[in-house]
């Protein structure tokens, strides 16, 4: 059997992870007031999760084992999840500043952030970053605002208004 490479090893923690909460969804309690069960849409999930996993590991061992990569180190490290690094680090800003910015501004920040750390650095990319981050967050906001009545994060700026 060919050595596993990255990619199928972390399928398979996946797909070990997915059936540990699949079992945990037999001890959710039932309210006795809906159609449905409780455990139903944790279930439909993990099984779709299920899925797309099964063919990501059986993509992963089609392409068989790592191919040795250069710049070791913490450098070499950093150099390889860069894009990752980021994400998390802004996301991480967006979730310390959420009680001063709120969910509008701060999550088009975010998204404005992420697109142009990841993306393209000239003049019409950002421009289409902040469309892209203006657009989707203010549709988000506004169908859990208006649509399903929840309320989210103001912050400190829109509470003084």
């Amino acid at each position: 059997m060919a050595r596993l490479n990255r990619d199928s090893i972390c399928a398979i923690i996946i797909l070990l992870a997915g059936g540990i909460f699949f079992w945990a969804t037999f001890k959710i309690p039932d309210m006795n007031y809906e159609s449905l069960g409780s455990e139903i849409w944790p279930r439909v999930i993990l099984v779709l999760l299920f899925l797309l996993t099964a063919g990501y590991l059986f993509q992963s061992m089609k392409q068989g084992p790592d191919e040795a990569s250069e710049g070791g180190g913490i450098v070499g490290w950093a150099g390889r999840y860069r894009n990752a690094l980021w994400c998390y680090g802004l996301f991480f800003l967006f979730l310390f500043t959420l009680d001063y910015l709120g969910m509008l501004i701060g999550g088009v920040l975010f998204v404005f952030a992420t697109l142009t750390a990841l993306g393209d650095h000239s003049l019409r990319a950002h421009v289409i970053h902040a469309a892209i981050a203006l657009v989707s967050i203010t549709f988000m906001w506004s169908i859990f605002t208006f649509g399903l009545k929840v309320i989210l994060p103001q912050g400190e700026i829109f509470s003084a208004w």
